[in-house]
């Protein structure tokens, strides 16, 4: 972190040459009525639990470098918002989508998330050039993992384009 002891005397390009860049990162904060069980499922689908953020209340699930889902319990929830906690299993507020390198990454996972006591919230959906499922996590939340081949989908829509 960068501090100043006299920041009236620099401007805002002073500082921001002497800043160190910071990787933009994403944490999702998900509402679960239950943490063991939630964390034990996003176990299953692939993430890692960070403990250094974790305790009875919360479970800090890394999905990559600068991606991670916190899971909190619906009371600890609460402190972070006047607005009552949507139930996912009967309305949808977010659907979120995780990018694969392949379609085995898109199947393998939404195994997991079935396995692991998940839904499967739709048939897989195969446009050529990309290639999605979704499933629900035990509290309805909804995720929509996916495949794309970005010189298929460029081509596709130079062709959708192109006169005819």
């Amino acid at each position: 972190m960068f501090f100043l002891t006299n920041s009236a005397t620099l401007n805002n390009q002073a500082i921001r040459k002497r800043s160190v860049a910071v990787a933009k990162m994403i944490f999702v904060n998900l509402p679960v009525a239950d943490v063991a069980a939630s964390t034990d499922f996003y176990r299953a689908i692939g993430m890692v639990k960070d403990d250094r953020f974790s305790n009875e209340n919360a479970s800090a699930m890394v999905w990559s470098d600068t991606i991670g889902f916190m899971l909190l319990a619906h009371d600890f929830y609460a402190t972070f918002t006047p607005k009552p906690i949507a139930d996912a299993h009967r309305t949808s507020a977010a659907l979120i989508a995780l990018a694969f390198d392949d379609r085995a990454g898109v199947d393998a996972i939404t195994q997991a998330a079935i396995a692991a006591g998940g839904r499967e919230a739709h048939p897989p959906e195969d446009l050529g050039f990309m290639y999605s499922r979704a499933f629900e996590d035990p509290d309805g939340h909804g995720f929509g993992p996916f495949f794309m081949d970005m010189d298929a989908a460029l081509a596709a829509r130079e062709a959708q384009a192109a006169p005819a």
